[in-house]
């Protein structure tokens, strides 16, 4: 009978010695967020229409206001969170080493660092735009494309910056210049007919500068925008995938919308009733 019950309670310690371990692997970010009371999110803060300080010093902007919804759907507060201002190098790491419980921070989704970090489903299509002037020659893209060499197209300095924009342009003149204001002085003092950049950015300066300019009407080189958590937990992704989702397609969604026209200029359709347009 001794020999039994030894053999019990050493069965029963192996036991506890293998599920003790796991059990700890289960605790979730989600319940560490909720213990705490407060999400840590990172973001920036020098990047209009997406995360920059306000004339009294507040961070606001369209990433921020995805970290507010998150933190809504958490605490029914968009207030109990608390924003990490990190340079864009930052956005893998501080995730990985746990400094922040998520980044939103106009991240575009690569399979480099999807190795790294897991991207939560997409809350914006980036893709590169034009703008003309709302008064110019030209009405629109095909206008412009039919125009073949005789127009001039004002863009930001980069490497690839002239393939880019004879992606949708193929005979356009490309003048580079190498800060965002002057790409804009370009197209303003009639020496470029467009600019092209990212549909965003001209979007803001749209909506910032109303009737003066105009959407060309034509998008290429799509990226996509996700927030980023820490690979291995799945409830946390789980999680800030449904507040996302919902923000776009169901309970909050005139939160999302209202975000959307405030920093794009855009009035968003509503999402259609009856059967989820997710599956269509």
């Amino acid at each position: 009978m001794r020999t039994g019950f030894r053999l019990a309670g050493a069965i029963a310690a192996l036991a506890l010695m293998f599920t003790a371990p796991a059990e700890a692997q289960t605790k979730s970010k989600l319940d560490e967020v909720l213990a705490r009371g407060y999400l840590i999110m990172g973001t920036g803060s020098t990047n209009p229409p997406w995360h920059f300080k306000s004339a009294d010093d507040k961070l606001q902007g369209f990433d921020i206001d995805m970290g507010r919804i998150v933190a809504k759907a958490l605490f029914n507060d968009p207030d109990k969170i608390q924003f990490v201002t990190q340079s864009s190098d930052a956005r893998v790491p501080n995730v990985t080493t746990d400094k922040v419980d998520l980044t939103c921070q106009f991240m575009t989704v690569t399979g480099e660092r999807a190795q790294q970090v897991a991207f939560t489903i997409p809350y914006y299509r980036e893709g590169v735009g034009l703008m003309l002037m709302a008064n110019g020659k030209y009405a629109d893209y095909n206008a412009l494309k039919a125009a073949g060499s005789s127009i001039t197209i004002a863009v930001l300095q980069n490497v690839y910056a002239e393939s880019m924009v004879h992606a949708a342009l193929p005979q356009a003149k490309v003048d580079q210049y190498d800060s965002v204001d002057l790409i804009y002085q370009a197209l303003n003092s009639g020496r470029a007919e467009a600019v092209a950049t990212d549909q965003s950015s001209l979007l803001w300066y749209m909506t910032q500068n109303a009737g003066r300019y105009k959407d060309g009407g034509y998008g290429w080189n799509p990226q996509t925008y996700a927030c980023a958590v820490k690979r291995g937990d799945q409830d946390w992704l789980n999680f800030v995938n449904t507040a996302l989702h919902e923000a776009m397609t169901g309970v909050e969604f005139d939160t999302y919308a209202k975000s959307f026209k405030t920093w794009f200029g855009k009035d968003l359709p509503p999402p259609q009733t009856g059967f989820p347009v997710e599956f269509k």
